[in-house]
């Protein structure tokens, strides 16, 4: 089983991170994919210039509520 960890910190938070954390889930669960990933909260990654931090595997991506689906999909391989 693979983590998304997503930040809340607080610059993420500013950022839109809690649109990302609902976008992410909604995916989860519509895609089938809660056996293959567990989303997670994380305080900050370090990459706070960047947006909202998301960590998988040791890569990290900075998305927004617009990018989250494409980013998603890049995380998890599905379309």
């Amino acid at each position: 089983m693979k983590m998304i960890k997503v930040c809340i910190g607080s610059s993420c938070h500013v950022r839109g991170s809690y649109q990302v954390v609902q976008i992410f889930k909604r995916l989860l669960k519509d895609k089938n994919l809660q056996e293959d990933f567990v989303l997670e909260g994380s305080f900050c990654m370090g990459h706070c210039q960047d947006g909202v931090s998301v960590e998988c595997e040791g890569n990290f991506y900075s998305v927004t509520e617009d990018t989250a689906e494409f980013i998603f999909t890049q995380i998890t391989g599905e379309k």
